[in-house]
């Protein structure tokens, strides 16, 4: 049985939102949310080398997570951390509309549309990060056409 240490758990239960035993996916995310208003942390030379350096991580560390704890655990909410990023690249950093993609992030990861569902069929770390990578994607969409829609820009 592997092993997973201090620090893959730091990292890949995010900061061990996912050792709480109800909605780990969205204390994962309202990790990321907080991290994501550090000073700074929305710049794009920032945010987006975060995304890429901790999906790699969270394909390898989310792997060891299921072979601890089976297909998908909750303990695992690396993955809710870096699909909250991508759900805010480039938004204004406003309260409000942080908030207001955090609630369609949650609610699209919950829901997986085609074909966020589907990739969580993916082998191993693969399956457990697409998912929310893919309902990122979808969110980051819809909250930069609210903000268009609405002029925030």
């Amino acid at each position: 049985m592997k092993q997973i240490n201090l620090f893959e758990k730091i990292i890949g239960s995010a900061f061990y939102t996912g050792y709480i035993p109800f909605a780990s996916g969205t204390f994962g995310s309202l990790a990321a949310l907080i991290i994501y208003f550090i000073p700074g942390f929305e710049k794009l030379w920032i945010i987006i080398p975060a995304i890429i350096l901790l999906f790699i991580y969270g394909v390898y560390v989310s792997s060891k997570f299921e072979a601890v704890y089976g297909k998908d655990p909750s303990e695992c909410t690396v993955d809710e951390v870096v699909g909250t990023w991508i759900a805010l690249i480039a938004l204004p950093k406003i309260f409000l509309i942080a908030i207001t993609s955090f609630l369609i992030w949650r609610i699209l990861d919950i829901i997986k549309p085609f074909p966020a569902g589907i990739s969580e069929n993916l082998p191993g770390g693969w399956g457990i990060m697409m998912d929310d990578v893919i309902s990122g994607f979808y969110t980051l969409i819809v909250v930069h056409f609210i903000v268009y829609l609405f002029g925030v820009y």
